[in-house]
C-alpha cells in the first residue's frame, strides 16, 4: 500500500524525491476568484447561491441564531462535554504563557522604546465541516484569540444538509467558549465573507483556521486586505522510527492521519526494513476494519504517502528535516534527544505514548500547523498570532541631541535631506 523510496547510500536528501501531495494553490485560485470578486461587490447573495449549489442548503440568514447555539450546548452528550472541557482547559494552560507583556528598553539616558503587544480588533475563525466536522478546531482557534484579548471573534463553518446549520458539536463548543457570532458558511465563501463583509457580517482584520486547498487559495487571495495565519493545506504525518518501534503503533498513527482526507499524507522514515514489513502487515489488517477504509486506502496509496528507507537515524533526521512535516513522531531509542535536534516540523511527538491524536485534542498544543513543507519557515497557531507589535518611541530633547549628528549623517548619505532638516529644526 505504501510505496518505498530507498535513499540508503545517498549523502544528500533531494526534496523532490520525498513523498508530497500536488498542491496547486494557483490553479485553485483561478476557480474561486470569481466567487470572491462577487462577494466583494454583492455581499451575501453570491454566498447564498454557492451554498445552495455546493452544500444543498438554502440560507435565509448567514448568521446562526442564538437559540441554535443554546440548543446545541444543552443537547451535548455529557461525556463529550467533559472531554471538550478538558481539551479547552489544557489548551488554555499551554497558550496562556504565550501572552506577551509590553517591553520597555532604554538605549540611552532619556531614550525609551516601548514595544507594545496589541490584539487585533476583530478575527474570523474558520472551522472545517466537510469530510470531518472538526469541533476541536473551534478550541484551537478561539482559545488563543481569547487569551490574546481579541475583542470581536466570529466563527464560520459549513452548513449541514437537513439542518442548514453547522455541525451541532461545533455550535456547542462555540457556546461553551462564549462565542455568539457564528455563521453557516463554508469554504472560500466564508473567507470572502470575513474579508469583505456582508449586511450581516462586519469585515474582520484577520482570518485563521485550517481548510482544503480552496480555503487556502481564498486566504491567499485576500491576504493584504486582511491578515491570515498561514496557507495550511491537507494534513500530513511523518514517523521517524527504528527497530524499537512497535509496528502496530506506527501503522495506527499513519492511518489516523490518512482518514482525514484522500489527499492526506502518511510517511514512514526508518532504517529498519523489518519494521517496514511489519507495518505493512499491520496496515493490511487495520485498513479493512476502519470506518473510512476507502479514504484511508486512497491516501496511503497516493504519491503523497510512502516509506523512506535510510542508512541510520542521522540520515533519517536529515530526511525529516527536509520533509518538514506538519506532525512528526519520533519512535526511536533516545527519542527526546532526537526530537530536540529536529529543526523543521509543525509539532513533534516523542515516544510511543505521544501520538498525533493526542495533539489533535488534549495535549494542550495547537493542532493548526504548517503543511506542505512550510514548517521550514512557519509555525503553528499561537496566542502571538493574534497580537500586533507596535513600537512607541519616547525621546527627550537631550536624548535626541545626543544622536542628532548620527541621524543627519545617515540621512545625508541616503540623499534624504528633508530627514536631516527635520532633526536640525529642533536645534
Amino acid at each position: 500500500m505504501l510505496k518505498r523510496i530507498d535513499l540508503r547510500g545517498t549523502t544528500e536528501v533531494p526534496r523532490e524525491l520525498l513523498p508530497r501531495a500536488t498542491f496547486d494553490v494557483a490553479a485553485a485560485l483561478e476557480q474561486i476568484q470569481p466567487l470572491l470578486d462577487a462577494i466583494r461587490h454583492d455581499g451575501a447573495e453570491p454566498i447564498r447561491r454557492i451554498t445552495a449549489e455546493l452544500d444543498g442548503v438554502e440560507l435565509d440568514a448567514l448568521r446562526v441564531p442564538a437559540e441554535a447555539l443554546a440548543d446545541a450546548e444543552a443537547s451535548l452528550d455529557p461525556a463529550l462535554r467533559a472531554a471538550l472541557s478538558e481539551a479547552i482547559d489544557r489548551v488554555r494552560t499551554v497558550h496562556q504563557p504565550q501572552r506577551r507583556v509590553d517591553l520597555t528598553t532604554e538605549p540611552a539616558a532619556g531614550a525609551r522604546v516601548i514595544q507594545r503587544f496589541i490584539p487585533v480588533s476583530r478575527v474570523g475563525l474558520y472551522v472545517p465541516g466537510g469530510l470531518a466536522a472538526l469541533a476541536s478546531s473551534v478550541v484551537m482557534n478561539v482559545v488563543p484569540a481569547q487569551i490574546a484579548g481579541v475583542p470581536s471573534i466570529a466563527v464560520s463553518s459549513p452548513p449541514q444538509r437537513g439542518t442548514g446549520l453547522p455541525d451541532a458539536t461545533i455550535l456547542a463548543v462555540c457556546a461553551m467558549l462564549g462565542v455568539a457570532e457564528v455563521y453557516a458558511v463554508g469554504g472560500p465563501a466564508a473567507i470572502g465573507m470575513f474579508a469583505y463583509g456582508t449586511d450581516e457580517c462586519v469585515p474582520v482584520d484577520m482570518i485563521t483556521g485550517p481548510g482544503n486547498i480552496f480555503v487556502t487559495a481564498a486566504k491567499r487571495a485576500v491576504r493584504g486586505a486582511v491578515g491570515i495565519d498561514a496557507e495550511a493545506g491537507t494534513t500530513e504525518i511523518a514517523v521517524l522510527a527504528d527497530d524499537t518501534a512497535d509496528p502496530s503503533h506506527v501503522a495506527a498513527d499513519l492511518m489516523s492521519q490518512a482518514e482525514h482526507d484522500p489527499e492526506a499524507a502518511s510517511v514512514l522514515v526508518t532504517n529498519s526494513p523489518t519494521l517496514v514489513d511489519a507495518v505493512a502487515d499491520e496496515l493490511a489488517v487495520l485498513v479493512d476494519k476502519t470506518e473510512h477504509s476507502q479514504r484511508v486506502t486512497i491516501a496511503l496509496s497516493g504519491p503523497q504517502s510512502g516509506v523512506v528507507l535510510v542508512d541510520d537515524l542521522e540520515h533519517g533526521l536529515a530526511v525529516v528535516d527536509a520533509y518538514a512535516a506538519e506532525h512528526l513522531e519520533i519512535q526511536t531509542r533516545d527519542a527526546l534527544d532526537l526530537a530536540m535536534r529536529v529543526r523543521n516540523a509543525g509539532a513533534i511527538f516523542v515516544g510511543p505514548y505521544s501520538p498525533v491524536s493526542l495533539g489533535d485534542y488534549c495535549a494542550g498544543s495547537n493542532h493548526i500547523l504548517p503543511t506542505a513543507g512550510c514548517a521550514r519557515h512557519s509555525s503553528g497557531l499561537t496566542t502571538d498570532a493574534f497580537l500586533k507589535r507596535v513600537n512607541v518611541i519616547d525621546y527627550s530633547a537631550e536624548a535626541l541631541a545626543a544622536v542628532a549628528d548620527h541621524v543627519v549623517a545617515i540621512a545625508e548619505a541616503e540623499r534624504l535631506p528633508a530627514h536631516a532638516a527635520a532633526i536640525r529644526a529642533r536645534f
